[in-house]
């Protein structure tokens, strides 16, 4: 089930930061200046494509007094708090935009209030409301992020035709009638799942079904809230939707087997019917265009309207960090509109040198850079279902809402995910399992608070 979390392909979601830092140091105050110059430590970029590597060409070019070392390793939570308690830390990290809240807390990361406001960057302008949310914590907003993959419900129209199944049957707002239609779309040979009607992705597209379904997993005061009404009615329903089609374990042992990002791909060989899927799953299908017929649908809410939640990564600056100054505005410089507008001419290009390609856009967290890339670089393709599945994600993003900032974010997922497998198991009642996650986060957020 790991694979839908993973960041976008092809998007540069995967940078992350690392190394010693040196330079002048801001205070551990949350003060800056907009002077960037000396030295900067970073520790990020693994794996970046033409989307990276622009925009670091862009940051590099804006920050000429500045020296930049990068350690292109991946983010690792241990190291970071060990390098953190021992002051040998970089100068700027970028990690999921789950761990933030978690480190404010501790005291690890300063808040950036003060940068943004010593260049200029207001982040409820720079950025879609549910980005900022996910950043935000005791009245401070503490990294700056990037990218947001929103998720929605892609479709395979061609088994979904041949079931007699239309776009709108799949409609989360009316869960009867959707999980009629899945019935009537799910195959077996056996007891085995051989076509799934609807692939939830449960329990790790969990936030998307809980909040979509009305239900909340962090409060606003950052306490969990696992327990909440509705979130029983939205794991009962995952229950029946995924009982449907065979079984929690079956269905998991059916979909790990997928060829995700493969020629073997489970919209390739039509193994699903439709699939809670980010965006950057489009970008996975293109090269199959010729073998693929797929559409998309937006999830929705109770009341019938589009809604996602968001994701993504972002950069923060540590407590211990010699160069606030510098480590500030070269990530702002990261995410600024001109490296974004120079991320999407290098997607651009990318795409030009290669045969049928797709431009699917870019998600960048921002939403005037996401508008402009859209303007610049997305046509029509002459696929009206990728076209159609290109747009639904366009329309989604604005109804984002964040899962909620926490410092005990990461032990609330894992408490979740942990209940609702055992629901979905049988092994116990969704009421039960809620009572006992959320007993479990509340302790895990007591201890953070302290």
């Amino acid at each position: 089930m790991r694979r839908l979390l993973l960041p976008a392909l092809g998007t540069a979601a995967l940078l992350l930061l690392s190394g010693c830092t040196s330079g002048p140091d801001a205070g551990a105050d949350g003060a800056f200046t907009d002077d960037a110059t000396g030295e900067l430590k970073a520790w990020g970029f693994d794996n970046a494509d033409e989307v990276g590597t622009s925009r670091l060409d862009y940051a590099e070019g804006q920050l000429s007094d500045v020296e930049i070392t990068i350690d292109q390793t991946a983010f690792d939570a241990q190291k970071f708090t060990t390098r953190a308690a021992s002051g040998v830390i970089p100068d700027v990290v970028q990690m999921d935009r789950n761990f933030v809240a978690t480190y404010a807390a501790q005291g690890l990361i300063t808040p950036l209030d003060q940068c943004f406001a010593v260049h200029d960057v207001d982040p409820t302008e720079r950025y879609y409301p549910s980005v900022v949310d996910d950043i935000s914590y005791d009245d401070h907003v503490w990294a700056v992020p990037q990218f947001y993959q929103p998720p929605a419900i892609m479709l395979n129209t061609r088994v979904m035709a041949a079931a007699g199944v239309t776009a709108d049957q799949i409609d989360t707002s009316k869960p009867d009638a959707l999980l009629a239609a899945v019935t009537k779309l799910y195959q077996a040979n056996g007891n085995t799942p051989a076509l799934l009607g609807l692939d939830p992705v449960a329990p790790s597209q969990a936030g998307l079904w809980l909040l979509g379904m009305g239900g909340q997993v962090i409060g606003d005061d950052g306490e969990p809230t696992l327990d909440d009404e509705s979130n029983r009615v939205a794991v009962d329903f995952l229950k029946q939707l995924l009982d449907a089609q065979g079984g929690y374990a079956k269905v998991k042992s059916f979909t790990d087997s997928f060829d995700t990002f493969g020629d073997g791909n489970q919209f390739v060989t039509d193994q699903v019917a439709a699939q809670v899927d980010a965006q950057w799953y489009v970008n996975v299908l293109t090269p199959y265009v010729d073998q693929v017929q797929i559409s998309a649908v937006p999830f929705r809410g109770p009341d019938g309207q589009p809604f996602t939640v968001a994701s993504g990564t972002s950069f923060v600056i540590p407590s211990a960090a010699k160069n606030r100054d510098a480590a500030c505005a070269w990530a702002l410089a990261l995410t600024s509109q001109d490296a974004w507008l120079a991320a999407g001419d290098a997607r651009a290009a990318t795409i030009d040198e290669t045969p049928g390609a797709i431009n699917t856009g870019l998600f960048t967290g921002s939403p005037e850079a996401d508008r402009a890339i859209r303007d610049a670089h997305v046509v029509p393709s002459g696929n009206t279902g990728f076209d159609e599945a290109i747009a639904t994600f366009y329309d989604v993003v604005p109804n984002g809402t964040s899962l909620g900032a926490s410092p005990a974010g990461q032990q609330i997922q894992t408490e979740l995910q942990n209940a609702l497998a055992s629901v979905f198991l049988g092994d116990k009642t969704t009421e039960q399992a809620l009572a006992d996650a959320q007993a479990a986060a509340m302790r895990a957020y007591e201890a953070a608070k302290d």
